[in-house]
């Protein structure tokens, strides 16, 4: 299996409008595009992946034909918006890695930062499952057992999977956020704080179900810290008794 997404490249090219030239944008249709972009990020995570592009219109307050113009389809739009949450989470993680001396702390600062920052809204769940299929292509490092008595746990794999989501970053961004969150799972493991049967995928698993939609954001906020209290202190190992 590998990541949706061959046309990726050609199809980022023409997203612009100007066929992959460096060809810089008016300074009205540059804030077109943001305004686009924006609303994008607002409508998917409040609706989903599935929500239609006149509703990023209305939101972004513009023609759905400009859209169009800047995006010819709503999977082009819709792996802009993964790519760069994506690449935000993974740049959120090298943060705390790097950033944060103890273990323990990179990881619930990783899972803090994200969970604020809504990206667990804009994952797309056809790119990231849990599986424990051999034959998966992309994986993340392998992560130790507690013992070898234990059974194997589930990986965390990249797949392509029939959806009503049809975009999804590319397969080195996505590896490269399933590398980060792995270093960060594995040291917090390492140093006993984090439970020997945490992978990555409850990780990124953290992350989205934390992050409720909402439509009042101070409840919105609220609930995503009260619940990320909660699943973090899940995910903490506990002294034997």
């Amino acid at each position: 299996m590998q990541l949706q997404g061959s046309h990726w490249s050609s199809a980022v090219a023409s997203a612009d409008g100007t066929g992959g030239r460096n060809t810089p944008l008016r300074v009205d249709a540059q804030r077109n595009l943001e305004h686009v972009l924006r609303a994008a990020r607002e409508v998917f995570g409040e609706l989903g992946y599935g929500a239609p592009m006149e509703d990023v219109a209305r939101r972004a307050r513009v023609g759905v034909g400009t859209v169009y113009r800047r995006f010819p389809s709503k999977d082009v739009l819709v792996r802009r918006i993964a790519e760069e949450e994506t690449a935000r989470l993974t740049d959120q993680a090298r943060a705390a890695l790097g950033q944060e001396n103890e273990p323990w702390s990179a990881l619930a600062r990783f899972l803090r930062t994200s969970v604020a920052s809504g990206a667990g809204r804009l994952l797309p769940p056809q790119v990231l499952r849990v599986g424990v299929e051999a034959e998966a292509e992309i994986r993340v490092p392998q992560q130790r057992q507690a013992a070898l008595a234990d059974p194997p746990q589930p990986e965390l794999r990249l797949v392509e999977q029939p959806s009503a989501v049809p975009g999804g970053p590319d397969d080195a961004g996505a590896a490269a956020l399933l590398e980060v969150v792995g270093q960060l799972v594995e040291r917090a493991r390492e140093a006993g704080e984090l439970r020997p049967d945490v992978t990555v995928a409850d990780v990124l698993l953290v992350i989205a179900t934390a992050a409720p939609s909402l439509p009042d954001a101070a409840q919105q906020a609220a609930a995503s810290a009260r619940l990320l209290d909660i699943l973090l202190d899940g995910l903490r190992s506990r002294p034997a008794s």
